[in-house]
């Protein structure tokens, strides 16, 4: 059965978009990836579609959400990009709290060191549940 993971930030525009991306890309079917934000932006942000484009991974067709359009079930792992207090306790098997800068506003060379350290985090977390 796949393990369902779900990655909460607050605005669900950037961090938690890349980790979801990466999610579905390096798990496969082994793992069902979610994402949403605590206090929802509305949108993707552009930059981080473009640096998970330069590693072929296609998230344009991700949308920012909040909490509650999430499917009402235990997840095996949630993890927060160190939003601290700003994300509530969701249901889950495991918590891990990632202390990932927020690069919107930010240069594009931030943003992929920001993709860079979310992408090793995930094989990680990815191989740590297998």
């Amino acid at each position: 059965m796949a393990k369902t993971l779900l990655f909460v930030c607050i605005g669900n525009a950037c961090r938690s978009q890349i980790a979801e991306g990466f999610a579905r890309a390096l798990g496969g079917n082994s793992v069902k990836a979610f994402s949403a934000g605590s206090r929802p932006a509305g949108f993707v942000a552009l930059k981080a579609i473009e640096v998970m484009a330069e590693k072929g991974i296609d998230i344009s067709g991700q949308s920012s959400k909040g909490l509650s359009d999430l499917p009402n079930q235990e997840f095996d792992a949630i993890v927060t990009m160190g939003c601290g207090d700003a994300c509530p306790s969701l249901p889950a098997k495991h918590r891990l709290d990632w202390q990932i800068p927020d690069p919107i506003g930010k240069p594009i060379e931030f943003f992929r060191e920001v993709r860079d350290q979310i992408e090793a985090e995930v094989k990680s977390l990815i191989t740590s549940l297998s």
